[in-house]
């Protein structure tokens, strides 16, 4: 018998808001954490704004000690480590005791990158022959699976501990892999989540491939553009999102609170074939993913209330869009609401999945659609596409029950997850 899976614990470090309440009253009325960065224009990026989680020493050192803060520069890990510590209290959980860890727990929690800025810094330390003054902490700061050795370690957590990667499918990925843990019986909770580094080295490469906007240097919180006709490339974000899965049962054994249920979901390739190459989808594979992810899910075409999409504000996302139409075989005013929330966040990479579905299961839970801001100017292909009302411009409170969402990512990957209404009580 597979298990039920659903969420009981969020936590979010975004470049609009840091922790469940800040992140959540953003989304609601459609604010930007987008902002200008002077570093980016000091090194002449084209484009010179970005989404930056706010996180300040104070609040680093409640998550931290001081030995752990002691040289220490992984700005992805603290996003993650804030995050996933938030969403295992908000699940009403405690760290294991110190003489034995958690069997029964475990964490899948993913990165594109980790430290970027530590490595450079002991790069140069061993290019000028100091590698004694490297210290300790270099490895795990520096290893992918850094951010899940780090969590593992502050919780206690004794089932499978692993780090996922897979580009800007990685939040998505990590939590349908640990879905399948649980739902399997391999383990009664898992932490999911995924985590991106900030700054100019992580970003550098996108604003050398010219997917990058730079139209919008003078008004930030106008630059993030998804399905608007004026978009022109994305800008770049990080931060982190977590959330608590566990079998329906602990849940109601422990008399935990439940936002959503996951139903299921699909992670597939498009194996660069086709129209799919490094950096753009296979079409047929995005569509195979979507109908793949209700199939397993047990969910009807016509039974999908929402989507939240990956949507980038580059010139795939009226491809994106027809993709759904044609998977869901709905166009017009039958299309379901589809939203995106990289026009307040950016595109914050390997976090960016884990972030919007943390966005996705409040929307579920709390019965409203966040506002698709800065597409008044909806881009032609996509109106033809859907009807204009389906792209919610205000707020917009509605109960939802089923909610799509996707994410697609370089090297032609995809994965798509089905989000169920809970009803508590």
């Amino acid at each position: 018998m597979h298990k039920r899976v659903v969420i009981t614990g969020l936590g979010v470090v975004a470049p609009n808001g840091v922790g469940l309440k800040a992140f959540t009253e953003a989304i609601k009325n459609g604010v930007s954490g987008i902002k200008h960065d002077a570093e980016l224009e000091r090194l002449q990026f084209s484009c010179q704004i970005a989404g930056k989680p706010e996180v300040t020493d104070e609040l680093m050192a409640r998550y931290m000690t001081d030995l752990e803060r002691r040289n220490f520069n992984s700005s992805g890990i603290l996003y993650g480590l804030i995050a996933g510590m938030d969403a295992w209290q908000d699940a009403g959980l405690l760290p294991a005791p110190e003489n034995e860890p958690d069997w029964q727990s475990g964490a899948l929690f993913g990165a594109g990158t980790s430290g970027i800025e530590k490595f450079r810094e002991a790069i140069y330390k061993v290019d000028d022959l100091q590698v004694r003054k490297l210290g300790s902490s270099v490895v795990i700061q520096t290893m992918v699976s850094g951010i899940s050795a780090y969590l593992g370690g502050k919780l206690g957590l004794g089932n499978q501990v692993s780090s996922n990667s897979s580009a800007c499918t990685t939040g998505t990925e990590s939590i349908l892999m640990a879905y399948e843990r649980i739902k399997t019986g391999q383990a009664t909770r898992m932490l999911a989540g995924s985590t991106s580094d900030s700054g100019p080295y992580i970003w550098a490469g996108f604003d050398a491939m010219k997917v990058c906007t730079f139209k919008h240097n003078e008004v930030p919180e106008k630059g993030s553009r998804p399905m608007s006709a004026s978009a022109s490339g994305f800008v770049p974000g990080s931060g982190a999102g977590a959330m608590v899965l566990e079998t329906l049962d602990s849940a109601l054994a422990r008399g935990a609170f439940i936002y959503a249920e996951i139903l299921g979901g699909n992670i597939n390739s498009g194996g660069q074939r086709g129209t799919g190459s490094m950096t753009a989808p296979n079409s047929m594979a995005v569509q195979r993913c979507i109908a793949a992810a209700l199939k397993n899910s047990g969910v009807k075409a016509s039974q999908v209330d929402t989507i939240n999409g990956h949507l980038t504000a580059t010139a795939k996302d009226a491809l994106e869009v027809q993709n759904w139409t044609i998977a869901l075989n709905r166009k017009g005013a039958d299309f379901p609401y589809i939203n995106s929330l990289k026009a307040m966040t950016g595109h914050c990479l390997s976090a960016s999945g884990s972030i919007e579905c943390v966005a996705s299961v409040l929307q579920l839970q709390q019965g409203f659609i966040f506002p698709a801001i800065n597409c008044e100017d909806l881009d032609p292909e996509i109106a033809l596409l859907v009807d204009k009302n389906r792209i919610p411009q205000q707020i917009l409170y509605k109960n939802i029950n089923i909610l799509a969402k996707a994410s697609f990512g370089f090297g032609d990957v995809n994965a798509c997850i089905i989000f169920k209404k809970y009803e508590n009580g």
